[in-house]
């Protein structure tokens, strides 16, 4: 535990990240500064290989390791996302986790404006935040994606679409393997999770500020609107449905949806998620 100056005890957390070959060093290295860097330092931070990394990511690895030796790295094959966040999840030692992408940027004060919310609320299992989204290429503000706030307009959400933004995550890892973790697939494992562990009860609250700056670029407008993550977009609703979390209108209307994003040129999709989709 952690004490501020009025006397508030903060929780311990791990941090987990896992990183594949096809992340730039650069970015990887952004990401690991801006987590050593935090206003309330942690003494876990698990980094998962999914796979075999570039010469230039095992290299920034390594100097990461040497000036923070409380970064735990766990080696892997190739694996994939959810399975990934397994590995990490039970070589985590502290019960609050904190997810982080190996591209995104911490704010400074992330961590500790999440242990304070753990900390007031000790009923809470689940939180996040708002994600700043900004061009890769250009560092342009492109829009702020923000989420439901309270518990209740979590779990009304949550019935379309993930309440929490997945850069921003903090859970319980004890409700987190309860509930069996990540499932083995390709994509929108992260919704799949959160509705698994609402499902098992958990209580949820999101910080109604931008705490992580999130990278965009090309890939991932086209990665909305390609043919494997509609598969995916519709699968995991339809199991939300047939689990009875989810009505059938809660099922179609966001599969439509998608099915209309898979349709539409790669450009005009970018253009309505920048001027339509984004608060």
């Amino acid at each position: 535990m952690s004490e501020t100056k009025k006397g508030l005890r903060l929780p311990k957390y791990s941090v987990l990240m896992s990183v594949y070959a096809g992340e730039r060093a650069e970015f990887f290295e952004k990401s690991i500064e801006s987590i050593t860097s935090q206003t309330l330092p942690t003494d876990d931070f698990v980094i998962v290989c999914d796979g075999e990394l570039t010469e230039e990511l095992d290299k920034t690895l390594e100097q990461a390791q040497k000036k923070h030796p409380y970064i735990n790295v766990v080696r892997s094959e190739k694996c994939g996302t959810g399975l990934c966040a397994n590995k990490g999840l039970k070589a985590c030692r502290n019960e609050i986790m904190v997810k982080m992408d190996s591209d995104d940027i911490a704010d400074r004060t992330r961590c500790e404006q999440m242990m304070r919310l753990f900390a007031l609320h000790p009923e809470l299992d689940m939180a996040g935040a708002y994600i700043d989204e900004f061009d890769s290429d250009t560092g342009e503000h492109i829009a702020f994606k923000k989420t439901p706030v309270s518990n209740e307009e979590i779990r009304k959400y949550a019935r379309r679409r993930n309440p929490f933004n997945n850069q921003t995550l903090c859970y319980k890892k004890s409700l987190a393997l309860r509930v069996g973790g990540y499932s083995d697939i390709a994509r929108c494992e992260d919704y799949e999770f959160v509705v698994k562990m609402l499902m098992a009860g958990a209580i949820g609250r999101n910080i109604p500020k931008a705490l992580v700056r999130y990278r965009v670029n090309e890939g991932n407008y086209k990665r909305r609107s390609n043919w494997a993550n509609t598969k995916a977009f519709i699968k995991v609703r339809f199991g939300n449905f047939r689990r009875g979390f989810s009505s059938l209108g809660d099922f179609i209307v966001p599969c439509l949806f998608q099915l209309f994003m898979f349709v539409m040129p790669s450009a005009l999709t970018k253009v309505l998620y920048k001027r339509f989709l984004r608060g």
